[in-house]
């Protein structure tokens, strides 16, 4: 009967968030899942039902395989730029001592504002004809360099993602200074008496108690620029000729732009399998590794 009363309690604390997870996370998954399988512009009743046919159409979306592609560079910038600077300014941060907390704020600034803010900031900066990036450029007798770097192909994906890695930086690095905050500072101070220089204890001290910090910002950073959206769309809209275009812009136009729902929302789910896919490699990865070590 104990055991009985204890499920009971359990059961209605449970309830509110099993009811929102229910409501806003598996209808929202099933209903994509269903539209995926229908021919529909989302207006009226003319809802066709097509089976496979949208998937199959997936297989062979040649913008889609480039979305997806653009998203794994972004994946890749984001873990070679933004976690080495975000390690490297929570080093510095945490040996500014008292000084360091102005620092904190303004470094931390990008990630308060708001991604359309930075998006249309950056848009007017790298504006070919009036922005200060050009300009600059100009002044100092740089003028070869000088670019559109928001309407050349070849540029605009490269110009967005180094506004994405400037914005998000800050976030890991207030991880990598919570996981150096929990080291004992005796350990670094007798490694200094011992006489370590700075280098070696980062090296053998420091970085080796930030591995699993350094694991959970890997994961973040892949799985969030799997599913990104906002300043892509606000700079590019996955422009010009789709050379920025992500996963999340494609789906967008399609659903919004080309009154698609079906075909959007095949693209929606097959993002949801290959981000819990590459979550749950990740996990298996990283529970293998906490093992072994």
């Amino acid at each position: 009967m104990r055991f009985s009363a204890q499920w009971l309690v359990a059961a209605t604390f449970l309830a509110p968030a099993v009811v929102l997870l229910a409501v806003f996370l598996l209808y929202p998954l099933v209903s994509s899942l269903r539209l995926s399988l229908l021919d529909w512009n989302g207006l009226g009743s003319n809802a066709r039902f097509v089976g496979l046919s949208n998937w199959a159409k997936l297989a062979h979306d040649a913008v889609f395989w480039q979305s997806l592609a653009n998203n794994a560079l972004l994946a890749a910038a984001s873990i070679v730029v933004e976690l080495p600077i975000a390690l490297a300014l929570a080093v510095m941060l945490e040996k500014a001592g008292r000084g360091s907390r102005l620092l904190k704020i303004l470094y931390f600034l990008p990630l308060l504002m708001s991604s359309v803010a930075i998006g249309v900031l950056f848009k007017n900066v790298y504006d070919p004809n009036f922005g200060p990036l050009n300009a600059a450029l100009h002044g100092l007798g740089l003028d070869a360099l000088a670019q559109d770097w928001l309407g050349d192909p070849h540029l605009s994906l490269g110009s967005t993602i180094a506004v994405i890695c400037w914005q998000n930086t800050p976030f890991y690095m207030i991880l990598f200074l919570a996981g150096l905050s929990s080291l004992p500072q005796e350990i670094a101070e007798a490694a200094r008496l011992d006489g370590a220089s700075e280098w070696t204890i980062f090296w053998r001290i420091k970085l080796p108690h930030l591995q699993g910090t350094v694991r959970t910002a890997v994961l973040l950073s892949v799985l969030g620029s799997l599913r990104y959206f906002d300043l892509i769309y606000v700079m590019t809209g996955g422009g010009p000729e789709g050379s920025s275009e992500l996963m999340a812009t494609y789906m967008y136009r399609t659903v919004f732009s080309s009154f698609q729902l079906g075909y959007g929302s095949t693209i929606g789910s097959a993002m949801f399998i290959i981000v819990c896919a590459v979550a749950a490699i990740s996990l298996r990865f990283t529970r293998r590794y906490a093992t072994e070590v």
